[in-house]
């Protein structure tokens, strides 16, 4: 594994990140993985179980890949999280051609992108409320990323774009 995750600005489907968060709600934890890529800031997968096992972070991957077909080579960067280190996830990043790419121990500005796309979440979207259910929240995510975060949302980074503006900037 390689440990290489800074930012082209220029090219989408380069350097990807990706982390896990948990999600509290009545009827217990919802997990949610996501894979972003670093250039754009768009999440280009994600995935959401009452689990932590593996099969949660390869279902992000395999969607990111899956959905972006990328190109060439992809460095996937994370954390030393067991799910991210496993033979499971090794073997589907092979599969897809992508690189992956942990970060030092005890080091977690390593992750920061992932890390601040968390507290974005759970700033604008968890909130304090209350959460009936799994099914609840993971709709309520669905619509947050994919026709608020990725299409509308203003980053600072990207010039006041949206990841999706962004993105067609960078295919001119």
């Amino acid at each position: 594994m390689v440990r290489n995750f800074q930012p082209d600005p220029t090219a989408r489907d380069v350097r990807w990140c990706g982390d896990i968060t948990c999600i509290p709600t009545e009827e217990g934890r919802l997990y949610l993985a996501t894979v972003i890529d670093i250039a754009s800031r768009r999440v280009v997968g994600w995935a959401t179980a009452d689990h932590l096992r593996t099969e949660l972070v390869a279902d992000a991957l395999r969607a990111a890949c899956r959905t972006r077909r990328p190109d060439g080579p992809v460095i996937f960067h994370s954390d030393r999280g067991c799910q991210y280190t496993s033979r499971e996830v090794a073997d589907l990043a092979d599969e897809f051609g992508v690189r992956l790419s942990v970060g030092r121990t005890g080091q977690c500005w390593d992750n920061a992108l992932a890390e601040s796309f968390f507290a974005t979440l759970k700033r604008e979207l968890i909130g304090e409320r209350s959460w009936p259910n799994r099914s609840a929240v993971r709709t309520a995510i669905f619509e947050w990323i994919e026709s608020w975060y990725n299409i509308r949302r203003l980053h600072s980074s990207l010039g006041y774009r949206s990841p999706a503006e962004y993105e067609t900037i960078l295919a001119a």
